[in-house]
């Protein structure tokens, strides 16, 4: 080789390749850990400052737009309710469903009733007081204010008619007629009322603590602990729990209820306990009701939608689960653990609500859910039928003169299987929440309904014996026409 020929590089040893390579693995590894730590440092920071308030909400503050500003992954979900999704028995539609139309004997149930004109599948929470100032019960019977306690986020207005007094102002928009409490004004002019329930009704705005604002759940829950756990004074927003609160502040409208007959404010009828048994025995105790039937002539209760009573007789009320752990399950946004506020069935969203307790397939689980519904309808069904066989036979033996005392054992049988019957159908988990309780009340209600039936037979027999010419007639009398939740004759004079 000629000296002036290029030389060839030196060669790198192994052991020079070896060290570069350490370098290089080293730098990048550094580079990853830093940017984990960078990451979690966020995190960290983020999930402890979780609410940057970049505007003040007050007692004043109803539109949830404006919270929305400060906690707008809740605001998000919250808006959701406006989503249509069903699951085999309930669920929101865009046009909800005429529940009369699928199950015709629910107008003979509800005869001489509002509930008998029109009664329709409730949509999400979005919808709650557009729905309530347009159905026909409203629309085609006088109602009182006292509608709003649970349709509307009502408390500014409470507020203000009492004059800072909720209590005070809850009992006189409560006394006002619908259309005249709907309108209520400040002295500006500016509408009270415009949103359905919203964020300042389960939140104080200060700390964001949940809360309970409806006086009616306040007052009724007193009455509660004080049968329960002889509690003087309960105070629901100084001493339940905070688990408590997590289905309290659904308990707040979620229940039975019914309308003090004087100025119709809002009560709860838990003086005796929660059972269906212990709420028809404080409405007997006031010699209470709600209408009087327009078919047989009974004086007769009407059931609302009482699922906070039904599920505290449940399984998951004794396992310390609560309401917004299945409807408002956690989710992650972020280093953030937020409640989604978009409250639906668990079964639209299995994965969140109950998968992260229960074990096995998604498919299973439906399948035993499915299970409870579909035998707690099939009852629901040979009640119906018993509750009708009832009806028509007391309707008969009225039509062919049996007097209310005659009929008064009939009557009473009457009233206590149709409030148990309409408390398990109006009941919105179709028996879900609590299995055995609900069988229990349907059997009981179908034992009613036929002891009922053989009341109104022995009146009939007697009828014709007394007048077998006039006493045969097979033909049962029409159904009465639509009276209003309370007849205008026994209304005070200045509530409508």
């Amino acid at each position: 080789m000629s000296p002036d020929a290029p030389q060839p590089p030196p060669r790198q040893t192994p052991h020079l390749r070896g060290y570069i390579l350490a370098v290089i693995l080293t730098a990048g590894v550094t580079v990853l850990i830093v940017a984990l730590l960078i990451s979690i440092f966020e995190r960290r920071a983020e999930s402890q400052t979780p609410v940057l308030r970049v505007v003040k909400v007050d007692e004043t503050t109803v539109d949830p737009k404006i919270w929305a500003q400060n906690w707008p992954h809740q605001y998000d979900s919250y808006r959701r309710t406006v989503d249509h999704g069903r699951t085999r028995y309930g669920g929101s539609d865009a046009i909800p469903i005429q529940k009369l139309d699928k199950n015709p004997w629910l107008k003979k149930m509800w005869s001489g009733y509002a509930f008998a004109i029109d009664y329709r599948e409730a949509r999400g929470h979005a919808y709650m007081l557009l729905d309530q100032q347009t159905t026909r019960r409203v629309t085609d019977v006088p109602q009182p204010g006292a509608c709003l306690h649970c349709h509307a986020s009502v408390i500014p207005a409470y507020r203000f008619a009492g004059q800072g007094d909720v209590w005070a102002g809850f009992l006189k928009v409560s006394a006002m007629p619908y259309e005249q409490a709907r309108d209520l004004t400040d002295d500006t002019g500016q509408k009270l009322i415009e949103h359905p329930v919203a964020c300042l009704d389960c939140h104080d705005p200060d700390t964001m603590s949940l809360r309970v604002s409806r006086p009616a759940f306040e007052a009724g829950i007193a009455a509660l602990m004080k049968h329960e756990r002889g509690i003087e004074n309960y105070d629901v927003n100084r001493d339940a729990s905070r688990q408590e609160m997590r289905s309290f502040v659904c308990g707040q409208c979620h229940v039975e209820y019914y309308f003090d007959p004087d100025d119709k404010h809002v009560i709860y009828p838990w003086t005796r306990g929660l059972s269906v048994d212990q709420e028809e025995a404080h409405y007997d105790a006031i010699a209470f009701k709600d209408w009087t039937h327009g078919y047989t002539g009974a004086p007769m209760l009407k059931a609302q939608h009482p699922e906070f009573e039904l599920y505290n007789a449940g399984p998951h009320a004794a396992a310390n689960v609560a309401c917004a752990d299945c409807h408002m399950p956690y989710e992650r946004t972020g280093a953030m653990k937020v409640s989604n506020h978009h409250v639906q069935s668990p079964l639209l969203n299995m994965a969140a609500s109950c998968m992260t307790c229960h074990g096995g397939s998604e498919a299973d689980l439906r399948a035993r859910v499915h299970t409870i519904q579909d035998t707690t309808q099939a009852l629901i069904d040979r009640t119906a039928v018993a509750l009708v066989a009832m009806m028509d036979d007391i309707a008969l033996a009225r039509a062919l003169g049996a007097s209310a005392t005659d009929l008064e054992r009939a009557y009473a049988l009457h009233r206590r299987a149709q409030f148990r019957l309409d408390w398990i159908y109006s009941e919105n988990s179709r028996g879900f929440h609590a299995p055995q309780e609900a069988a229990r009340v349907l059997a009981d209600a179908i034992d009613y309904a036929r002891q009922g039936q053989l009341e109104a037979r022995t009146q009939l027999q007697a009828l014709r014996a007394r007048a077998p010419d006039d006493a045969t007639s097979p033909d049962a009398p029409p159904l009465a026409p639509i009276q209003g939740v309370t007849p205008a004759q026994e209304a005070p004079a200045d509530t409508y």
